[in-house]
């Protein structure tokens, strides 16, 4: 499904994104690896299969590199993984506005740049797909994270209208909404606030924190020419937390662990 496909990762060097630009290079792809310059691509450097770009999302410039890198070093550009993410928590009237602007430009604006950057040489693949990480939190509203789920409720419907937009230019753009995955940006929940972690487990009916590369290999299916009649999809990988109506809990597990 990937082999000699491009594709450009943003939010690349650990996570989600790393686990994606690490299955697509393995099954045949190359990736262009998009990540802030302190961003740790230790695992990646060396590989042939991957150019590492850094800056932040946030800047026009970034997703121009971006783009020149794939056309540069790969060719051209067939599939984009609009992955970067940034979260914060606190109340309507505590959290200041300045970390609501930073939520909104990295979740929701970054998104708008990496598109207007990598539309015009998508055109140019023969399956050109774009597939961005929204989140099970813009499909709904937490306590404590309406900035968060106001950037991700923004992005859900920025997806549906960028697909029926692009359809007829042969783009396709989805959107995966993860529930509660382990990655850096969760570890913090996990490791100082563990009965949270918990009470987040007890209600995925999944019964367990979903894995990095299950949300990757969900990604690689969008992003390849085998969903090729798959756009404006909002596809949650979340363990089946948007199944449950909220009112009750799941039943807890009782087969095999």
């Amino acid at each position: 499904m990937t082999e000699g496909r491009v594709l450009a990762v943003t939010g690349a060097a650990s996570g989600i994104g790393r686990a994606l630009t690490e299955q697509w290079v393995g099954a045949g792809g190359r990736a262009v690896a998009v990540d802030l310059a302190a961003a740790d691509f230790g695992w990646a450097t060396g590989d042939p299969g991957i150019e590492i770009v850094r800056g932040d999302v946030t800047s026009p410039a970034t997703h121009a590199a971006m783009v020149e890198a794939c056309v540069r070093r790969f060719g051209g550009l067939d599939a984009l993984a609009l992955n970067a993410g940034l979260t914060a928590a606190g109340s309507l009237e505590s959290l200041p506005l300045e970390e609501f602007d930073r939520v909104l430009d990295v979740n929701l604006r970054g998104v708008v740049l990496g598109l207007r950057a990598a539309i015009p040489t998508l055109r140019a693949s023969t399956a050109a797909a774009v597939v961005v990480t929204a989140s099970v939190s813009g499909l709904g509203g937490d306590p404590g994270m309406w900035a968060y789920n106001a950037a991700k409720g923004g992005v859900v419907n920025l997806v549906r209208s960028a697909a029926v937009e692009l359809a007829s230019q042969g783009v396709r753009v989805n959107a995966v909404c993860p529930g509660p995955i382990r990655t850096g940006m969760t570890a913090a929940i996990r490791d100082a606030a563990p009965a949270v972690a918990a009470e987040l487990e007890r209600h995925v009916p999944l019964q367990r924190w979903g894995e990095a590369h299950e949300v990757a290999a969900v990604i690689a299916f969008l992003a390849s020419p085998a969903a090729s009649f798959v756009t404006g999809a909002i596809v949650p990988v979340d363990g089946g937390v948007t199944a449950n109506s909220g009112q009750f809990s799941p039943p807890a597990r009782t087969g095999p662990e």
